[in-house]
C-alpha cells in the first residue's frame, strides 16, 4: 500500500519549469558566476592557455549580452523598470563589447593584452554588481514590478542552447556596440573617447571591489 505521505509530496511538486534555479535571473546569475571563475583562472595562465581562456570568457560575455538585450532588458523596459537604470546597463554593455572585439582580434603576445583582460574583469565586476544589488539592482527592479522571471528563464535557456551550439560551429557575430556610435574598434578617433571612459569606469569599479 503505497503512503499517503508520498503521495502527497507528489501531488503538490512544482512544475519543472518553476523549479529553483530556472527563472531568469537565477540563469543570468549563473553565468556571472561562470564568468567571475573563468577571469580567476585567467589571472593565473600564461600565454596560449591565457589566449584560450579570454576567448572563452569573450564567447560567454558575448552569448550573456545576447540574452539580456534580446530577451530580458526588453521585458523589463516593458514592465517600466527605470528607464535611466536600463540606459546605463546597456551603455556598460557597450563599454565592454569595445574590450572585447580588442580582445578577440589580439594574441596573448600583443601590446597591453594583460592590461585589457584585467580592465574587462574590472568592468564587468562593476556591472555584476549594479545589476545584483538586492534592493536597487536591475534584478530586484525587474521582480518588484512584475516582469515574468519563470517564462523568461524558459525562454532565455533556449535561446542559450542555441548561441552555445553556433558558437561551437560557425562561431559568434562580433559584438556590436548599440549606443556608442562610430565606437566599435578601439583604434579609431570615435573609440579614444571611450576609451577614456572605460578607464575611468575601470578605476571607479576597480575601487569599489577594493572598498
Amino acid at each position: 500500500m503505497k503512503s499517503p505521505k508520498k503521495s502527497a509530496r507528489r501531488k503538490t511538486s512544482r512544475p519543472a519549469g518553476r523549479r529553483a534555479g530556472q527563472d531568469a535571473v537565477a540563469l543570468l546569475k549563473a553565468d556571472h558566476r561562470k564568468v567571475e571563475g573563468l577571469f580567476k583562472k585567467a589571472e593565473k595562465a600564461k600565454g596560449g592557455a591565457k589566449e584560450k581562456l579570454v576567448e572563452q570568457i569573450c564567447n560567454e560575455l558575448i552569448i550573456h549580452t545576447m540574452l539580456e538585450e534580446e530577451i530580458f532588458y526588453p521585458a523589463c523596459r516593458g514592465e517600466d523598470v527605470e528607464e535611466d537604470m536600463m540606459d546605463e546597463a546597456q551603455v556598460e554593455h557597450d563599454g565592454a563589447k569595445v574590450l572585447i572585439n580588442d580582445l578577440l582580434e589580439a594574441g596573448a603576445d600583443s601590446p597591453m593584452y594583460d592590461a585589457k583582460v584585467m580592465v574587462l574583469s574590472e568592468y564587468i565586476k562593476h556591472h555584476v554588481k549594479e545589476e545584483e544589488k538586492a534592493r536597487t539592482g536591475v534584478f530586484a527592479e525587474a521582480k518588484r514590478k512584475g516582469v515574468d522571471v519563470v517564462a523568461l528563464g524558459a525562454e532565455i535557456k533556449a535561446r542559450k542552447q542555441a548561441l552555445t551550439e553556433q558558437a561551437e560551429g560557425e562561431g559568434l557575430p562580433r559584438p556590436e556596440p548599440k549606443s556608442l556610435g562610430g565606437a566599435k574598434r578601439s583604434n579609431g578617433p570615435a573609440s579614444e573617447g571611450m576609451g577614456g571612459k572605460l578607464r575611468t569606469i575601470a578605476l571607479a569599479a576597480k575601487r569599489a571591489t577594493v572598498g
